[in-house]
């Protein structure tokens, strides 16, 4: 029985990268397991940790590659792509310009909190609520 890809002409992009991910969140963890692993005291602990690592990284690879391909999962991922394609991106110019309306906007709030916080300090100060200032 050989293995093979559920729908493989389909969803390329989002399996893809959603192998990416789950690789890189694999690869993280077994780096972390790494370093838990440096506690073994042994002369062969360094083939230990090896082959605790790479034997988790196997099985895990591998229950990634089943679940990757299941059917309900793939079908998901087909549609997310085909519903993602019919997105309408904006524009360069509609982001730069949505950007610097959020930055003003933040500094604009800003400022004003920073001056409502200075009245209220003036204010808690003159009744004797704060001192100091």
């Amino acid at each position: 029985m050989s293995p093979t890809v559920y729908k493989s002409g389909q969803g390329y992009w989002t399996r893809l990268l959603s192998a990416v991910g789950a690789g890189v969140l694999l690869l993280g963890g077994a780096a972390w397991l790494w370093r838990e692993l440096e506690v073994l005291r042994s002369e062969n602990a360094i083939y230990i940790r090896a082959g605790i690592v790479v034997g988790l990284l196997m099985a895990l690879g591998g229950l990634v590659c089943w679940v990757f391909n299941k059917p309900r999962v793939v079908d998901f991922m087909i549609a997310t792509e085909s519903e993602m394609k019919k997105v309408n991106w904006p524009s360069r110019r509609e982001i730069i310009g949505s950007t610097w309306i959020v930055i003003c906007g933040t500094l604009l709030i800003a400022f004003l909190l920073f001056a409502v916080d200075l009245l209220f300090a003036k204010l808690f100060s003159g009744i004797g609520i704060l001192e100091g200032l």
